[in-house]
């Protein structure tokens, strides 16, 4: 497609969907015409996104009035948009949704994550996996995109050079550790996300079975894997230590070869990976708002054990970034539009 493309978002006062307002409506190539809300219907959009004050005076609509558009970014909570994919379909032509409602194509495996049948199987399979570094040929030619989970989509782009050349000792388990943000929460509060329960913590929520991890067992074929996810005191950024074991004479040479070659390709890949100075590996706080994944290994010569490293903003690259970026690949735009920004430093 070329040319303006009309888009709405359905579900937009939550923060991935303040995230797809503030970077849509930079996009030069994008009209946001609609933005929803069941419980903000007819307040003004940055009453929500302050940030978004001066940037535009559009109000909140209900999902019932939406009108007919090019693509539809679905911002929902998890289960919600496979129960009314039909008619979502029927207002766009093309769907990015950023839920974990089509993520996984194993149904069963959906089924032992997210602990029920899904609702729309004859659905999944139109759906390509959001995450552009591993499915971008596929995106070319699709009309509907899933969302990416934020700690398998650091994983998994830690993970990524290793197994795409093989580096891995698969008969031994891979470990992911995982250290996120509390905007991972999302924008409605629970006693865990309340700030004086949250502020200043280092708590592993989830030591194992987090549901992400079906992703990168989808992506990576691997089966014997493992996350943990721990929440830290950070609002953006997730920040994955990949723990895994070199196939017998892999060297350090190796493991350059293999990220350099991942980052060469691809557009926001930074391989993060100093002898001095403060930032020798990836930090997440340096993405805050960007779409940049900064990646960095480290090889155990003794013992052959790798950590390899993925730093993300898990709102962006692990959430509304990706989507847009996504987009831009599905409607065969230049990749980066609109997602140029480079972060901040210092914040």
């Amino acid at each position: 497609m070329s040319g303006e493309a009309k888009v709405s978002i359905v579900g937009a006062s939550g923060y991935t969907g303040g995230e797809l307002l503030r970077v849509l409506l930079g996009h030069p190539r994008v009209e946001v015409i609609q933005a929803t809300s069941e419980h903000h219907i007819g307040e003004y959009v940055y009453s929500i996104h302050p940030q978004l004050r001066k940037r535009t005076t559009m109000q909140f609509v209900s999902r019932q009035t939406l009108q007919l558009c090019d693509v539809l970014f679905l911002a929902l909570p998890h289960g919600e948009a496979q129960k009314e994919i039909d008619h979502y379909a029927s207002l766009a032509g093309k769907i990015v949704d950023l839920s974990a409602d089509f993520r996984l194509k194993d149904l069963a495996l959906y089924k032992k994550w997210y602990g029920h049948d899904h609702e729309a199987p004859e659905w999944v399979e139109k759906f390509v996996y959001g995450l552009p570094e591993l499915h971008r040929a596929e995106m070319r030619t699709a009309s509907y995109i899933s969302g990416v989970g934020c700690n398998a989509t650091a994983a998994n782009l830690a993970l990524t050079p290793l197994v795409k050349n093989g580096l891995v000792d698969t008969s031994k388990p891979v470990i992911v550790e995982v250290k996120v943000g509390s905007s991972e929460a999302g924008a409605s509060p629970n006693p865990g996300s309340h700030h004086p329960e949250r502020a200043g913590v280092i708590r592993t929520y989830a030591p194992s079975g987090h549901r992400h991890t079906a992703e990168v067992i989808q992506e990576t074929g691997l089966t014997d894997v493992h996350l943990t996810i721990t929440s830290v005191d950070l609002v953006r950024g997730a920040l994955a230590a990949v723990h895994s074991f070199a196939k017998p004479g892999v060297t350090e040479k190796d493991l350059w070869r293999a990220f350099r070659a991942f980052a060469k390709e691809e557009p926001f890949i930074r391989i993060v990976k100093e002898k001095t100075g403060v930032h020798r590996v990836p930090d997440p706080k340096i993405l805050a708002g960007s779409n940049y994944a900064d990646v960095g290994f480290e090889l155990d010569p003794e013992t052959g054990r790798i950590v390899a490293m993925a730093a993300i903003d898990n709102l962006m690259k692990g959430a509304s970034g990706s989507a847009i970026q996504s987009m831009n690949v599905m409607l065969g735009w230049e990749e980066t539009t609109g997602l140029e920004f480079g972060g901040l430093h210092p914040i």
